[in-house]
Protein backbone atom coordinates (compact mmCIF):
# COMPACT_ATOMS: atom_id res chain seq x y z
CA UNK A 1 0.00 0.00 0.00
CA UNK A 2 1.55 3.23 -1.11
CA UNK A 3 2.06 6.07 1.32
CA UNK A 4 2.79 8.55 -1.45
CA UNK A 5 1.90 12.19 -1.55
CA UNK A 6 -1.77 12.51 -2.56
CA UNK A 7 -2.62 14.79 -5.49
CA UNK A 8 -4.24 18.16 -4.80
CA UNK A 9 -7.05 17.56 -7.31
CA UNK A 10 -8.82 14.63 -8.89
CA UNK A 11 -8.10 14.36 -12.60
CA UNK A 12 -10.89 13.30 -14.92
CA UNK A 13 -9.49 12.74 -18.39
CA UNK A 14 -11.91 12.39 -21.26
CA UNK A 15 -15.51 11.39 -21.79
CA UNK A 16 -15.10 7.82 -20.57
CA UNK A 17 -13.68 8.88 -17.20
CA UNK A 18 -16.51 11.38 -16.74
CA UNK A 19 -19.10 8.72 -17.57
CA UNK A 20 -17.51 6.23 -15.16
CA UNK A 21 -17.48 8.78 -12.34
CA UNK A 22 -20.94 10.33 -12.73
CA UNK A 23 -22.96 7.75 -14.66
CA UNK A 24 -23.82 10.06 -17.54
CA UNK A 25 -22.17 11.42 -20.65
CA UNK A 26 -20.44 14.77 -20.46
CA UNK A 27 -22.26 15.81 -23.64
CA UNK A 28 -25.57 15.33 -21.81
CA UNK A 29 -24.41 17.40 -18.85
CA UNK A 30 -23.27 20.16 -21.20
CA UNK A 31 -26.75 20.30 -22.78
CA UNK A 32 -28.42 23.06 -20.77
CA UNK A 33 -31.85 21.81 -21.97
CA UNK A 34 -31.40 18.78 -19.67
CA UNK A 35 -30.93 20.98 -16.60
CA UNK A 36 -33.77 21.44 -14.10
CA UNK A 37 -35.63 24.73 -14.08
CA UNK A 38 -36.11 26.25 -10.67
CA UNK A 39 -35.88 24.23 -7.44
CA UNK A 40 -38.25 21.36 -6.65
CA UNK A 41 -37.26 20.86 -3.01
CA UNK A 42 -39.36 17.72 -2.49
CA UNK A 43 -37.89 15.97 -5.51
CA UNK A 44 -34.39 17.15 -4.60
CA UNK A 45 -34.67 15.76 -1.06
CA UNK A 46 -35.93 12.43 -2.40
CA UNK A 47 -32.99 12.23 -4.85
CA UNK A 48 -30.43 13.07 -2.17
CA UNK A 49 -31.89 10.49 0.24
CA UNK A 50 -31.97 7.81 -2.46
CA UNK A 51 -28.44 8.42 -3.70
CA UNK A 52 -26.91 8.67 -0.21
CA UNK A 53 -28.77 5.57 1.05
CA UNK A 54 -27.50 3.55 -1.92
CA UNK A 55 -23.95 4.78 -1.36
CA UNK A 56 -24.06 4.01 2.39
CA UNK A 57 -25.47 0.50 1.77
CA UNK A 58 -22.70 -0.17 -0.73
CA UNK A 59 -20.09 0.94 1.82
CA UNK A 60 -21.57 -1.37 4.44
CA UNK A 61 -21.31 -4.34 2.06
CA UNK A 62 -17.74 -3.38 1.25
CA UNK A 63 -16.94 -3.01 4.96
CA UNK A 64 -18.18 -6.55 5.62
CA UNK A 65 -15.92 -7.94 2.91
CA UNK A 66 -12.89 -6.01 4.14
CA UNK A 67 -13.42 -7.13 7.76
CA UNK A 68 -13.86 -10.75 6.76
CA UNK A 69 -11.31 -11.07 3.97
CA UNK A 70 -8.74 -8.26 3.99
CA UNK A 71 -8.05 -7.31 7.61
CA UNK A 72 -7.02 -10.87 8.60
CA UNK A 73 -4.43 -10.81 5.80
CA UNK A 74 -2.72 -7.54 6.74
CA UNK A 75 0.05 -9.36 8.58
CA UNK A 76 0.80 -11.75 5.71
CA UNK A 77 1.19 -9.19 2.92
CA UNK A 78 4.44 -9.01 0.97
CA UNK A 79 6.89 -6.61 2.66
CA UNK A 80 4.52 -6.13 5.60
CA UNK A 81 6.37 -5.25 8.82
CA UNK A 82 6.22 -7.83 11.62
CA UNK A 83 3.95 -5.54 13.64
CA UNK A 84 1.23 -5.51 10.95
CA UNK A 85 -2.24 -6.64 11.93
CA UNK A 86 -5.43 -5.58 13.68
CA UNK A 87 -5.52 -5.11 17.45
CA UNK A 88 -8.07 -4.06 20.04
CA UNK A 89 -7.47 -1.62 22.89
CA UNK A 90 -9.48 -2.74 25.91
CA UNK A 91 -11.38 -0.21 28.06
CA UNK A 92 -9.23 -1.04 31.09
CA UNK A 93 -6.08 -0.33 29.08
CA UNK A 94 -7.37 3.09 28.00
CA UNK A 95 -8.38 3.89 31.58
CA UNK A 96 -4.86 3.03 32.73
CA UNK A 97 -3.42 5.44 30.15
CA UNK A 98 -5.80 8.18 31.29
CA UNK A 99 -4.79 7.71 34.91
CA UNK A 100 -1.10 6.92 34.40
CA UNK A 101 -0.03 9.10 31.46
CA UNK A 102 -2.53 11.66 30.19
CA UNK A 103 -4.05 13.24 33.28
CA UNK A 104 -0.82 13.28 35.37
CA UNK A 105 0.77 15.42 32.62
CA UNK A 106 3.12 12.81 31.15
CA UNK A 107 1.90 13.57 27.60
CA UNK A 108 2.51 16.83 25.73
CA UNK A 109 0.93 17.79 22.43
CA UNK A 110 2.31 20.34 20.00
CA UNK A 111 0.37 22.08 17.26
CA UNK A 112 0.69 25.37 15.45
CA UNK A 113 -0.86 27.74 12.99
CA UNK A 114 0.30 30.39 10.56
CA UNK A 115 -1.42 33.52 9.34
CA UNK A 116 -0.24 35.79 6.56
CA UNK A 117 -0.81 39.16 5.01
CA UNK A 118 0.45 39.63 1.46
CA UNK A 119 0.10 43.01 -0.21
CA UNK A 120 1.89 44.82 -2.97
CA UNK A 121 4.50 46.55 -0.78
CA UNK A 122 5.07 43.84 1.87
CA UNK A 123 4.27 40.30 2.92
CA UNK A 124 4.06 39.28 6.60
CA UNK A 125 3.84 35.72 7.91
CA UNK A 126 3.26 34.88 11.58
CA UNK A 127 3.87 31.36 12.88
CA UNK A 128 2.70 30.33 16.34
CA UNK A 129 3.31 27.02 18.15
CA UNK A 130 1.86 25.83 21.47
CA UNK A 131 2.89 23.00 23.80
CA UNK A 132 0.03 21.75 25.97
CA UNK A 133 -0.69 18.97 28.43
CA UNK A 134 -3.57 18.35 30.78
CA UNK A 135 -1.78 20.50 33.32
CA UNK A 136 -2.17 23.49 30.99
CA UNK A 137 -0.13 25.28 28.33
CA UNK A 138 3.55 24.80 29.06
CA UNK A 139 4.95 26.99 26.31
CA UNK A 140 4.18 29.12 23.28
CA UNK A 141 6.62 30.09 20.55
CA UNK A 142 6.25 32.49 17.65
CA UNK A 143 8.14 33.92 14.70
CA UNK A 144 7.30 36.66 12.21
CA UNK A 145 8.70 36.93 8.71
CA UNK A 146 8.61 40.12 6.69
CA UNK A 147 9.04 39.75 2.96
CA UNK A 148 11.04 42.71 1.74
CA UNK A 149 11.36 43.10 -1.99
CA UNK A 150 14.96 43.92 -2.88
CA UNK A 151 15.84 45.67 -6.08
CA UNK A 152 19.21 46.94 -7.13
CA UNK A 153 19.43 50.67 -6.62
CA UNK A 154 19.98 52.50 -9.87
CA UNK A 155 20.56 56.05 -10.89
CA UNK A 156 18.05 55.35 -13.65
CA UNK A 157 14.68 55.67 -11.88
CA UNK A 158 12.76 54.28 -14.86
CA UNK A 159 14.95 51.17 -14.96
CA UNK A 160 14.46 50.68 -11.22
CA UNK A 161 10.67 50.97 -11.58
CA UNK A 162 10.66 48.46 -14.45
CA UNK A 163 12.77 46.08 -12.35
CA UNK A 164 10.18 46.17 -9.55
CA UNK A 165 7.33 45.59 -12.01
CA UNK A 166 9.06 42.59 -13.54
CA UNK A 167 9.96 41.12 -10.16
CA UNK A 168 6.39 41.44 -8.89
CA UNK A 169 4.95 40.03 -12.09
CA UNK A 170 7.16 36.95 -11.69
CA UNK A 171 5.69 36.42 -8.20
CA UNK A 172 2.05 36.75 -9.24
CA UNK A 173 -0.43 34.04 -10.12
CA UNK A 174 0.43 30.38 -9.69
CA UNK A 175 4.01 30.68 -10.86
CA UNK A 176 6.85 28.65 -9.40
CA UNK A 177 8.26 31.46 -7.27
CA UNK A 178 4.96 32.18 -5.59
CA UNK A 179 4.27 28.47 -5.06
CA UNK A 180 7.74 27.92 -3.66
CA UNK A 181 7.25 30.81 -1.24
CA UNK A 182 4.09 29.16 0.13
CA UNK A 183 5.91 25.84 0.38
CA UNK A 184 8.73 27.42 2.38
CA UNK A 185 6.27 29.04 4.80
CA UNK A 186 4.52 25.69 5.30
CA UNK A 187 7.89 23.99 5.69
CA UNK A 188 8.99 26.43 8.40
CA UNK A 189 5.83 25.85 10.42
CA UNK A 190 6.08 22.06 10.03
CA UNK A 191 9.75 22.14 11.03
CA UNK A 192 9.05 24.36 14.04
CA UNK A 193 6.31 22.03 15.31
CA UNK A 194 8.67 19.04 15.21
CA UNK A 195 11.64 20.93 16.63
CA UNK A 196 9.59 22.19 19.57
CA UNK A 197 8.00 18.77 20.08
CA UNK A 198 11.46 17.17 20.17
CA UNK A 199 13.57 19.75 21.97
CA UNK A 200 11.20 21.90 24.06
CA UNK A 201 8.40 19.62 25.21
CA UNK A 202 9.21 17.98 28.55
CA UNK A 203 6.71 15.13 28.89
CA UNK A 204 7.61 11.48 28.46
CA UNK A 205 5.18 11.09 25.54
CA UNK A 206 4.64 13.57 22.69
CA UNK A 207 1.67 13.95 20.33
CA UNK A 208 2.21 15.73 17.01
CA UNK A 209 0.06 16.66 14.07
CA UNK A 210 0.34 15.24 10.56
CA UNK A 211 3.01 12.99 9.11
CA UNK A 212 6.24 13.28 11.15
CA UNK A 213 8.33 13.02 7.96
CA UNK A 214 6.20 15.44 5.95
CA UNK A 215 7.03 16.07 2.30
CA UNK A 216 8.00 19.69 2.93
CA UNK A 217 10.67 18.47 5.37
CA UNK A 218 12.06 15.67 3.20
CA UNK A 219 12.30 18.12 0.31
CA UNK A 220 13.58 20.97 2.45
CA UNK A 221 10.99 23.05 0.57
CA UNK A 222 13.79 23.85 -1.85
CA UNK A 223 16.18 25.11 0.86
CA UNK A 224 19.24 23.10 1.85
CA UNK A 225 19.45 24.69 5.31
CA UNK A 226 15.84 23.76 6.05
CA UNK A 227 16.48 20.22 4.80
CA UNK A 228 19.54 19.79 7.03
CA UNK A 229 17.77 21.22 10.08
CA UNK A 230 14.66 19.09 9.46
CA UNK A 231 16.57 15.84 9.07
CA UNK A 232 18.52 16.60 12.25
CA UNK A 233 15.33 17.14 14.27
CA UNK A 234 13.67 14.04 12.82
CA UNK A 235 16.71 11.90 13.63
CA UNK A 236 16.59 13.02 17.26
CA UNK A 237 12.85 12.39 17.42
CA UNK A 238 12.96 8.94 15.79
CA UNK A 239 16.27 7.57 17.05
CA UNK A 240 16.58 9.17 20.48
CA UNK A 241 13.14 10.01 21.79
CA UNK A 242 10.94 7.36 20.15
CA UNK A 243 7.91 7.87 22.41
CA UNK A 244 5.71 9.82 20.02
CA UNK A 245 2.50 9.48 18.07
CA UNK A 246 1.46 11.72 15.17
CA UNK A 247 -2.15 12.01 14.02
CA UNK A 248 -3.21 13.95 10.89
CA UNK A 249 -6.52 15.80 10.99
CA UNK A 250 -7.38 14.66 7.45
CA UNK A 251 -6.97 11.36 5.65
CA UNK A 252 -6.88 11.96 1.90
CA UNK A 253 -5.85 8.50 0.68
CA UNK A 254 -9.25 6.97 0.01
CA UNK A 255 -7.99 3.39 -0.21
CA UNK A 256 -6.51 3.61 3.31
CA UNK A 257 -9.63 5.44 4.50
CA UNK A 258 -11.79 2.56 3.22
CA UNK A 259 -9.77 0.10 5.30
CA UNK A 260 -10.14 2.38 8.31
CA UNK A 261 -13.92 2.36 8.12
CA UNK A 262 -13.82 -1.43 8.40
CA UNK A 263 -12.41 -1.12 11.94
CA UNK A 264 -14.68 -1.40 14.96
CA UNK A 265 -14.59 1.08 17.84
CA UNK A 266 -11.45 0.60 19.91
CA UNK A 267 -9.56 -1.23 17.16
CA UNK A 268 -6.36 -0.18 15.47
CA UNK A 269 -4.44 -1.59 12.53
CA UNK A 270 -0.72 -1.39 11.83
CA UNK A 271 -0.21 -1.24 8.07
CA UNK A 272 3.30 -0.38 6.88
CA UNK A 273 6.40 1.75 7.43
CA UNK A 274 7.23 5.20 6.09
CA UNK A 275 10.08 3.91 3.93
CA UNK A 276 8.10 3.65 0.68
CA UNK A 277 6.45 7.02 1.27
CA UNK A 278 9.85 8.59 1.91
CA UNK A 279 11.39 7.09 -1.21
CA UNK A 280 8.48 8.32 -3.36
CA UNK A 281 8.65 11.77 -1.81
CA UNK A 282 12.38 12.09 -2.49
CA UNK A 283 12.09 10.67 -6.01
CA UNK A 284 9.35 13.16 -6.89
CA UNK A 285 11.27 16.26 -5.84
CA UNK A 286 13.94 18.08 -7.84
CA UNK A 287 16.90 18.81 -5.55
CA UNK A 288 18.92 21.60 -7.10
CA UNK A 289 22.00 21.47 -4.90
CA UNK A 290 22.81 17.78 -4.68
CA UNK A 291 20.82 17.22 -1.48
CA UNK A 292 18.93 14.20 -2.81
CA UNK A 293 21.51 11.73 -1.49
CA UNK A 294 21.23 13.28 1.99
CA UNK A 295 17.43 12.98 2.01
CA UNK A 296 17.47 9.43 0.65
CA UNK A 297 20.04 8.36 3.24
CA UNK A 298 17.75 9.64 6.01
CA UNK A 299 14.75 7.83 4.52
CA UNK A 300 16.57 4.50 4.40
CA UNK A 301 18.06 4.97 7.86
CA UNK A 302 15.05 6.25 9.83
CA UNK A 303 11.78 5.74 7.96
CA UNK A 304 11.72 1.92 8.40
CA UNK A 305 11.41 2.57 12.15
CA UNK A 306 8.24 4.68 11.78
CA UNK A 307 5.05 2.64 11.38
CA UNK A 308 1.80 3.85 9.88
CA UNK A 309 -1.55 2.66 11.11
CA UNK A 310 -5.23 3.44 11.61
CA UNK A 311 -7.44 3.66 14.68
CA UNK A 312 -11.13 4.23 15.25
CA UNK A 313 -12.57 5.64 18.43
CA UNK A 314 -16.28 5.01 17.87
CA UNK A 315 -18.63 3.90 15.13
CA UNK A 316 -19.86 7.49 14.85
CA UNK A 317 -16.42 8.99 14.18
CA UNK A 318 -14.14 8.61 11.18
CA UNK A 319 -10.98 6.50 11.34
CA UNK A 320 -7.72 8.33 11.97
CA UNK A 321 -4.25 7.71 10.64
CA UNK A 322 -1.38 7.52 13.13
CA UNK A 323 2.41 7.26 12.99
CA UNK A 324 4.57 5.82 15.75
CA UNK A 325 7.98 4.29 16.42
CA UNK A 326 7.94 0.54 15.96
CA UNK A 327 9.39 -0.06 19.45
CA UNK A 328 6.37 1.65 21.04
CA UNK A 329 3.67 1.35 18.39
CA UNK A 330 1.10 -0.50 20.52
CA UNK A 331 1.31 1.91 23.45
CA UNK A 332 1.37 4.85 21.03
CA UNK A 333 -1.87 3.67 19.40
CA UNK A 334 -3.48 3.35 22.81
CA UNK A 335 -2.32 6.85 23.82
CA UNK A 336 -3.94 8.26 20.66
CA UNK A 337 -7.12 6.27 21.30
CA UNK A 338 -7.27 7.22 24.97
CA UNK A 339 -6.97 10.93 24.21
CA UNK A 340 -9.39 10.74 21.28
CA UNK A 341 -12.08 8.92 23.27
CA UNK A 342 -12.48 12.01 25.44
CA UNK A 343 -14.37 13.46 22.48
CA UNK A 344 -15.78 10.31 20.82
CA UNK A 345 -17.92 12.12 18.23
CA UNK A 346 -14.74 13.61 16.72
CA UNK A 347 -12.39 10.72 17.41
CA UNK A 348 -9.30 12.95 17.30
CA UNK A 349 -6.72 13.60 20.07
CA UNK A 350 -8.18 16.27 22.33
CA UNK A 351 -4.76 17.63 23.25
CA UNK A 352 -4.06 18.56 19.62
CA UNK A 353 -7.34 20.51 19.54
CA UNK A 354 -6.39 22.23 22.80
CA UNK A 355 -3.02 23.20 21.31
CA UNK A 356 -4.76 24.65 18.26
CA UNK A 357 -7.13 26.64 20.47
CA UNK A 358 -4.17 28.00 22.46
CA UNK A 359 -2.50 29.11 19.23
CA UNK A 360 -5.63 30.82 17.99
CA UNK A 361 -5.96 32.71 21.23
CA UNK A 362 -2.37 33.93 21.19
CA UNK A 363 -1.51 34.11 17.49
CA UNK A 364 -4.81 33.99 15.60
CA UNK A 365 -5.82 35.95 12.53
CA UNK A 366 -7.94 38.53 14.37
CA UNK A 367 -5.12 39.86 16.55
CA UNK A 368 -2.59 39.60 13.73
CA UNK A 369 -4.73 41.59 11.29
CA UNK A 370 -5.44 44.14 14.01
CA UNK A 371 -1.71 44.86 14.25
CA UNK A 372 -1.44 44.98 10.46
CA UNK A 373 -4.36 47.44 10.14
CA UNK A 374 -2.89 49.68 12.84
CA UNK A 375 0.53 49.76 11.16
CA UNK A 376 -0.99 50.69 7.78
CA UNK A 377 -3.05 53.43 9.40
CA UNK A 378 0.03 54.84 11.10
CA UNK A 379 1.80 54.82 7.73
CA UNK A 380 -1.08 56.77 6.18
CA UNK A 381 -2.06 53.89 3.85
CA UNK A 382 -5.28 52.74 5.55
CA UNK A 383 -6.98 50.05 3.39
CA UNK A 384 -5.71 50.80 -0.09
CA UNK A 385 -3.37 47.79 -0.16
CA UNK A 386 -5.87 45.31 1.30
CA UNK A 387 -7.66 42.68 -0.76
CA UNK A 388 -11.45 42.53 -0.87
CA UNK A 389 -11.43 39.42 1.31
CA UNK A 390 -9.29 41.10 3.99
CA UNK A 391 -11.55 44.15 4.06
CA UNK A 392 -14.59 41.92 4.67
CA UNK A 393 -13.13 40.35 7.81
Amino acid sequence: MSGGVPPDDEDLIGEDDFHAAFGERLSSTLDIETWDRGLDLEELMARFRREIANAVNKEERLRTIIRGELLPRLATRRRAPPESGVYRALPDELTAIHEGLLFPGRVDAVNGLSVAHDSLPIGITQIGIAVVGYGGTSGTFSQRLFRKEMSSRSDDSLREALAYIEMRQNRSGAGRRDGLSRLVRRGLRTYAERAILTDKAQAEWRIGHGNPCAHELLSGSGCRNLLEASLGVLRRLIQDHQKFVFVPSTLEERGILTIGYALDAGEYAVIDTLEQYGEQSVAGWHYEDGSKRMALSFVRECCPDVLRGLFRTSKHSPPRLFYAHREHVHLAARVALADSILRPERGFPLLLDVATTSCRGAFGAEGFLGLVHDAYAQAGANLQYFTEREMRR
